[in-house]
């Protein structure tokens, strides 16, 4: 099996995807939407897998294969990695090969009072595990991390097995920073994560190294178009058939999509061309109908969409839209991400003409049992927005500085210029344009995914 985009398979008769199959051209059509909205968050994971792991040159690189990459800072908008980024804890970055063997990874012991998580992230974007303040504790410990190809029980010294339904796994630490002077102790933090492979651990001779890979380049738009489907069949390699999904695989071979295997649309008939690249923009039509009708109205929150396979159930325009909106977003049990698309009349963000007021309460306040934080992004990059204050966000550990309201509750200006000398406390910087806004809630309170907290609306003033 090859592993490059570009390498000689047996293609038979060009027009053989529809011949052999006898598919009608509304069902290419069909098909291909279904891998679109069903493959899209591999494609665009591997965005970030090639930025950050194999892009040596590239100002977004952070560590090989296996290494931990610190980032001992928190985001600005030079970091363009991955959209609509978290500007609340710096990162380190883990992208884990995990076809040779497993590894090992070790957590310090961390200060009661800081959050801290590793969210484990598979290719599908899907968050099957967590070590952590909520899930773990502050203690510390060593994990056992696994591909599906690994079969082993547990190990004297580990502290958990955690297994990947596939071969490459990202893991994101976040490590709270309270303030500018305590950027020091979250270096020494970091500096305290460590991953090592199992053979190493058990202090072992190492396997056989696993095939080497001709990782292709990403190219602009590719998942805008046909040739999406070549990075899909490639990373499919590496994301063995769950058992829901067997029949969902054979639809996809249809279209000549299949694991590993070449898919060039040169081969292809104009006409089969146009039917995949109709099926391509149909998911694109759904996904916006979905936004528009059931996100930008809060009918489906970020904490329905983020999330296991078991959580999700097979919907896969949720995992859709989460990879799109905030690709490697944290389940609700760790961190909610109520975002603001529209304002309270329903209509979309747009400082370069109006300005807008968020009003909290005093006990209406984002019920975190960690921290919140609220942070403005450019709607067209999905990009923090540059500006004078170099602030990105306000949160908690920021509300003493507000300025308070008669209630005790505080006022958030989001516009493009200052609200005043008084107010500018409260300023949050909005771009020239359009806009959205996130809030995140870390380890919320039950009430803030149940219903009974309501965040307030955003409202126009001008």
């Amino acid at each position: 099996m090859r592993n490059d985009l570009e390498g000689t398979i047996d293609r038979g008769n060009p027009d053989s995807i529809a011949s052999r199959a006898q598919v009608e051209r509304q069902d290419l059509r069909a098909i291909a939407k279904e891998a679109f909205v069903y493959g899209f968050p591999l494609v665009e994971a591997y965005k970030t897998l090639y930025a950050q792991a194999l892009d040596t040159g590239g100002k977004d690189f952070k560590a090989p294969f296996n290494t931990i990459g610190n980032t001992a800072r928190v985001f600005t908008p030079d970091d363009t990695a991955f959209v609509t980024p978290n500007a609340d804890t710096p990162y380190s970055f883990l992208w884990a090969d995990l076809r040779a063997e497993p590894l090992v990874l070790s957590v310090p012991k961390i200060d009661d009072g800081r959050y801290y998580s590793l969210q484990f992230v598979d290719l599908f974007t899907q968050n099957f595990a967590y070590v952590g303040t909520r899930s773990t504790g502050q203690g510390g410990g060593k994990y056992l991390l696994a591909g599906p190809s690994w079969h082993g029980g547990p190990l004297p010294g580990i502290s958990d097995v955690l297994k990947s339904e596939t071969e490459f796994v990202y893991v994101v630490y976040r490590t709270q920073l309270f303030n500018a002077d305590d950027l020091e102790n979250v270096k020494g933090i970091q500096a305290r994560y460590t991953v090592q492979t199992l053979s190493s651990f058990l202090d072992r001779p190492a396997p056989k190294a696993a095939p080497r890979i001709d990782w292709p380049a990403p190219e602009p738009h590719m998942t805008e178009t046909v040739r999406f489907f070549k990075y899909l069949a490639f990373l499919l390699q590496f994301a063995p058939t769950h058992p829901s999904e067997i029949e969902l695989r054979q639809r996809l071979a249809l279209i000549g999509v299949e694991a590993g295997k070449l898919f060039d649309e040169r081969t292809l008939s104009a006409e089969i061309r146009s039917a995949l690249a109709d099926g391509i923009d149909d998911g694109w039509r759904e996904y916006a109908a979905f936004k528009k009708s059931r996100l930008d109205t809060q009918q489906v929150s970020s904490g329905d969409i983020f999330g296991s396979r078991a959580f999700l159930r097979g919907n896969y325009l949720y995992r859709f839209a989460a990879a799109k909106l905030g690709i490697f977003g944290n389940s609700r049990e760790e961190a909610l991400y109520p975002a603001y698309f529209v304002d309270a009349k329903k209509q979309p963000l747009d400082a370069s003409a109006h300005e807008y007021v968020l009003v909290f309460s005093r006990d209406n306040v984002p019920p975190a049992l960690s921290f919140w934080s609220l942070t403005i992004y450019d709607a067209e990059r999905q990009l923090l927005v540059p500006n004078k204050l170099n602030r990105y966000l306000i949160n908690s550990g920021m509300q003493h500085r507000l300025v308070q309201n008669a209630d005790g509750g505080f006022t958030i200006y989001v516009q493009k210029e200052s609200p005043g000398a008084a107010n500018e406390s409260n300023w949050l910087p909005a771009p020239d344009g359009p806009f959205y806004l996130v809030l995140r809630i870390y380890r919320p309170k039950p009430e803030a995914y149940n219903g009974r907290w309501q965040r307030p609306a955003l409202q126009r003033t001008t």
